[in-house]
């Protein structure tokens, strides 16, 4: 398995922290089994200081992120894929010799903020799942619910090259 998962995650945001134990256990869950993960925050921290490169570290390692964890200090990577929240997930697969392709952009699950209600539905998981068993699946984007990041005009141009450098 060559897919990919990139999330744009940052550790102010309510929403990623109301998430980050799930999000680590669907990352160990799926890392052994080929799928590469890779977490980006893309905040400044001129006006977010807890978002820098020492909390940042610090976050890392207190919820054992089995992943890199990694600072866009020029929000470069972020406006090249059209992040426009945290938390913001992007799951693209790789078919042989053929570019990578997004599959998934999305929320992570259908649970709330301060609701009592369990999560019944892991919606990256699902996508992930149904990659390693289903040839040619594709899953549109529905809506996405996070802490608002400015938005980002979209350099598809970029977008593969990105990817790829992960």
């Amino acid at each position: 398995m060559n897919d990919r998962k990139v999330m744009f995650i940052c550790n102010h945001c309510p929403y990623v922290i109301h998430l980050k134990e799930d999000i680590v256990k669907l990352a160990n869950n799926y890392m052994p089994k080929g799928l590469a993960v890779v977490a980006i925050s893309s905040n400044s921290v001129e006006t977010h200081p807890q978002d820098g490169l020492s909390f940042m570290a610090e976050e890392a390692t207190t919820y054992k992120y089995p992943f890199p964890y990694l600072y866009d200090e020029t929000q470069e990577v972020a406006k090249a894929y059209g992040a426009v929240c945290t938390p913001d997930f992007y799951l693209f697969k790789k078919d042989g010799r053929r570019p990578f392709e997004l599959v998934y952009h999305d929320r992570f699950d259908n649970s709330r903020l301060r609701s009592n209600t369990p999560t019944t539905e892991h919606q990256v998981g699902t996508c992930i799942q149904k990659l390693l068993t289903l040839p040619g699946i594709v899953v549109a984007a529905s809506s996405l619910t996070g802490y608002m990041c400015p938005s980002y005009a979209i350099f598809p141009s970029r977008l593969g090259e990105l990817v790829n450098g992960i």
